[in-house]
């Protein structure tokens, strides 16, 4: 009869041979307790990311409250007058009446004049704006304008600041029609229309003459006040 080992000498043998194995008990080896200490040191480094965005969040809600906080606030102050906010400096507005004056005429080497042709008439603009520079008035622009009425002279445009210097380019040219716009500083636009012939000769506009705005389009011209 074969004499063969018994189960538990063969279980001596394999632990002999499996060197984790020591008279039948598991042996901790390094890689089992690196397994153990590393998970614990993820879920650790896991707690840490949650806290750091908890804070964080707890952060941007407290930042935007704050700011609604002090909108809500601002505009309770603003409300009861606590706080007056700054308004823009006014611009110049347009006047819707005809100037009454009286004005009196400004030295032309102070008035500078843009002019406009709306006729058919090549080169009518700069003919107009040379002979107002013979007379002392400053050049400005030279162009053409699709501004026009029938049969008008020409419409003299300034800004609340130009009347006066408006009234001297009135005494020019007859029968004109002024207009007011809001622009800023003391400049006078020259529209010239299809009823355009000529400047008034220049030994009849008399620089001394004060009076009003000629303003025949609008349904009633100011009378010049008394006196």
């Amino acid at each position: 009869m074969t004499d063969r080992p018994s189960g538990a000498q063969h279980r001596n043998r394999a632990a002999k041979s499996d060197p984790t194995e020591w008279h039948g008990h598991r042996i901790v080896t390094e890689d089992d307790l690196g397994a153990v200490f590393d998970a614990e040191a993820n879920e650790a480094a896991r707690v840490r990311l949650a806290r750091r965005r908890q804070l964080r969040h707890r952060i941007v809600i407290g930042l935007l409250l704050a700011v609604l906080l002090a909108a809500a606030l601002f505009a309770v102050a603003v409300l009861r007058g606590w706080v007056v906010l700054s308004e823009p400096p006014a611009k110049p507005v347009a006047s819707s009446e005809c100037p009454a004056g009286p004005f009196i005429s400004q030295p032309p080497d102070t008035i500078t004049v843009n002019v406009y042709n709306t006729t058919p008439t090549a080169g009518l603009a700069g003919q107009v704006s040379e002979a107002l520079a013979q007379r002392g008035f400053q050049q400005g622009t030279v162009g053409n304008s699709s501004v026009n009425r029938e049969g008008m002279t020409a419409i003299i445009i300034s800004g609340p600041e130009g009347e006066a210097a408006a009234f001297t380019l009135q005494q020019q040219i007859p029968e004109t029609q002024y207009v007011q716009d809001d622009r800023a500083g003391a400049t006078v636009d020259v529209v010239l229309g299809s009823g355009y012939a000529a400047l008034v000769p220049a030994e009849k506009v008399s620089a001394a003459v004060a009076g009003p705005m000629s303003c025949p389009w609008m349904s009633e011209t100011p009378s010049p006040p008394a006196g």
